[in-house]
Order: C-alpha cells, then sequence, then structure tokens
C-alpha cells in the first residue's frame, strides 16, 4: 500500500501526538568508514551506508533532507539524501576538519580546520573556501548562535571559546574556558552556551550577552578520579531543563538539572562514552561509546540504559533521525 512520505517537521509533529514513527540512530565510525543506523524501537541494527575515510562529525542540514558527515582522512563532507540514505555528493572541507556548523540560511559551512588552527567558511554547495580565521591550536568544536551573528569554536590547546562575527569573518572575543573544551549547546532560548571540558571535569556555563564564563559545572561520580571523568558530548532538552554530558573514560553519561546547573543522575552506558544525541521525541538517547564499539540507548523519563547494540570500530557520534 502506497505511504506518503513526510517531511522532517511533519514527522516530527507527528510523533509529538502519536509517538508512532520509527526513530534511527545514524552511527558514524572512525574504523569502519560507515554509518550504521540503528532503530530505537526494536534496537537493532537496520542497515549500513558506507562512507568516505574515517567518518565522524556529522550534522542534518537546515533542510532537513540531507546529513552531512566530516571525514577527516578523506577531507570532505559526504552528503547523504536522508529518504534514499544513499550519498548525493561530496565536497572538500580541507585536511584534517574536525567539527562544522551550517550558516543560518544553510549556505555555507563553519569548519574548525586542527592543522590549520583555524575556522574556515566553505560553500555548502561547491565545498570552496570563502574565508579563513585564525583560532587556538587544534580547534574542536563549532556552534553557530541562534540568530547567525555569531560562531563560537573551541580550542583544544589555548582552552579557550573564540568568537567570531559571521559579518566581518573578525575574531572578537577570546573566552577563557576549562581545560581542553569540546563540544558546545545553547538553551533554547539562545541567552547561554553550554561547554565540555574534557580534561577539567566540568562545563562552563557562558553568558551570549556578556561573552564570558558566568558558571562552572563540576563533575563526579564515586568510585572515579577525577582525571577518568572526560566529559565531551553535550545534548539539550527543547525546554532548556535538562542537559546531558557524556563523561568519557568514566564510562556513564551525567544528567544536569540545567536550572540549579547541579549533576543530578548518572547512568552506567559502554566504554569511553563519547558523544549523546537524543530523539527527535526525546523519549531516548543514544550514547557513543567508542572503545567498546557500541551504543547505549537511555530511556529518559527513567533515566535507565535499556541496550547496548554493536556498530562498528569506534564509534564516534550519533544523529537520530524520524
Amino acid at each position: 500500500m502506497f505511504q506518503p512520505k513526510l517531511s522532517l517537521g511533519a514527522a516530527l509533529a507527528l510523533m509529538g501526538t502519536t509517538g508512532a514513527l520509527a526513530q534511527t540512530a545514524w552511527v558514524s565510525s572512525e574504523k569502519d568508514h560507515a554509518i550504521t543506523l540503528v532503530d530505537l524501537k526494536t534496537q537493532a541494527v537496520a542497515g549500513v551506508i558506507n562512507t568516505c575515510k574515517r567518518a565522524r562529525h556529522m550534522q542534518l542540514a537546515p533542510d532537513g533532507k540531507r546529513l552531512f558527515v566530516a571525514c577527516t582522512e578523506s577531507g570532505q563532507a559526504d552528503i547523504i539524501d536522508v529518504a534514499t540514505r544513499k550519498s548525493v555528493g561530496r565536497i572538500s572541507l580541507g585536511d584534517e576538519p574536525e567539527a562544522f556548523d551550517f550558516s543560518k540560511d544553510g549556505r555555507a559551512l563553519y569548519v574548525s580546520a586542527e592543522d590549520e588552527g583555524a575556522l574556515v567558511t566553505i560553500d555548502a554547495a561547491t565545498g570552496k573556501a570563502l574565508a579563513s580565521v585564525a583560532v587556538g591550536k587544534e580547534p574542536e568544536g563549532v556552534k553557530t548562535s541562534p540568530d547567525g551573528k555569531l560562531v563560537f569554536v573551541t580550542s583544544e590547546v589555548a582552552n579557550m571559546v573564540h568568537v567570531v562575527d559571521t559579518a566581518t569573518g573578525k575574531l572578537v572575543k577570546n573566552i577563557a574556558a576549562g581545560k581542553r573544551p569540546r563540544r558546545m549547546v545553547f538553551t533554547p532560548d539562545g541567552a547561554q552556551l553550554w561547554v565540555s571540558n574534557e580534561l577539567g571535569a566540568s562545563v562552563s556555563v557562558i553568558s551570549v550577552k556578556d561573552l564570558a564564563v558566568t558558571h562552572t559545572v563540576k563533575l563526579e561520580l564515586k568510585g572515579a578520579r577525577a582525571e577518568d571523568i572526560t566529559p565531551v558530548g553535550l545534548a539539550m532538552t527543547r525546554d532548556g531543563k535538562t542537559l546531558y554530558v557524556s563523561m568519557g573514560r568514566a564510562n556513564h553519561v551525567g544528567i544536569i538539572d540545567v536550572a540549579s546547573r547541579q549533576l543530578t543522575k548518572t547512568v552506567l552506558v559502554g566504554k569511553r562514552a563519547w558523544h549523546v544525541a537524543l530523539s527527535p521525541d526525546e523519549s531516548r538517547l543514544v550514547v557513543s561509546n567508542g572503545l567498546s564499539d557500541d551504543v547505549t540507548i537511555i530511556d529518559t523519563a527513567t533515566a535507565k540504559a535499556l541496550k547496548s547494540v554493536p556498530v562498528g570500530r569506534v564509534p564516534y557520534m550519533a544523529v537520530v533521525l524520524p
């Protein structure tokens, strides 16, 4: 029987009212040069998509139809059509691309270039480099502000978050963060930027208005040494009340109450919990475990791990799509 295809927005709306649609985690593998698809309903692998070399950071384009996959060894982004699950093209991202984010209009990619120590602006259609601005050594996370006016870049070596004005392409502020800052997420109102500090066992809270750190949330785990708590991945709920953070070598995910800035719960997952991703209906959290070659699926309502699913060698991150 014919079943009409839904747009991403329509699927999310229907899911919010019925909870009936399937949700699939797309998990990048650094060693297998592939993306493994995990059906969150059956909690089983539903397919594998071959991609370019050392697939790492992934992000859905603003149109909701294409997934861009950054491949560090290939120096490319593989562009995958979400509906057909097939590659529709590749563009250059330069040498050793780490992470990226889209401009507000989706026409450009802001890419952290590790070897260059720069934030590079790339045409999302052609892969042509449009601009470059020097930042700290080993830039990692990239996040565009909700209004599209600023891009934030973490530097693992400088222990800073660099702020770039998108209109002028100029560096406007260097914000001292914790030790080895990695990834970032905005609160829904865009007022705060939360930053994971991998070697600081903490998360920094930055005021976007003041471009300054206002709070530091320490991460602790009974029985774990501080040096084993190595946060990287972050995911925030749409209501802005809860933040999930991977705790790296501590093999746990932390749950933070955003209002009180307190770590309230931890959940045991696989080895080296690296990145976290919420499902569109926020009923599941998918954790990429880089050293146990699996993902852990967590029920967010109960904060319980449901199952760990093997997904290939060195899974890096997941994106969950309806």
